[in-house]
């Protein structure tokens, strides 16, 4: 059964970093195979959208067939301005926030991201999820490309 993993815009811009190149890179290639389909929301395409040229031609690269789009809904706006609000990261972090309330209610298996500020942080992991826990919400893992594709 192919996995559903929410790729933040980090792990696209991982290709081109020398320090998260290796782990991204075979990241990619599990989505390249078909065992993880790569879930990306609008928010992402806006944000790709100022990146520069040659992470936007790996992300259109991808195949149709390995991608999945989701959209930034009102509720995933609520939800994020919800953690916003309860304090798990400032108000600055709204994008971020997004990411995880779009992953969130979507119940993706995984969100994947290199961003260990607001989003791959066990502080922060914990307060989005306690958050929606109490909202019923299901718990989101949350995890960088490292910890995926490192322990294999």
């Amino acid at each position: 059964m192919q996995q559903r993993f929410y790729f933040d815009t980090s792990v696209f811009g991982g290709v081109f970093d020398i320090e998260f190149e290796e782990e991204t890179l075979l990241l990619f290639e599990k989505v390249k195979l078909g065992q993880i389909i790569c879930v990306y929301s609008n928010l992402t395409e806006t944000e790709l959208s100022t990146a520069p040229e040659r992470v936007r031609n790996f992300f259109e690269q991808i195949k149709p067939e390995h991608k999945e789009r989701v959209l930034v809904s009102a509720e995933a706006m609520q939800l994020a301005e919800t953690y916003i609000r309860e304090k798990v990261v400032g108000e600055t972090s709204m994008d971020d926030c997004l990411h995880i309330a779009i992953a969130t209610l979507n119940k993706v298996d995984i969100l994947v991201s290199w961003n260990f500020k607001h989003i791959v942080n066990v502080y922060r992991i914990r307060g989005y999820n306690s958050i929606n826990l109490r909202m019923g919400l299901p718990n989101l893992n949350i995890h960088s490309p490292k910890e995926i594709v490192g322990y294999e």
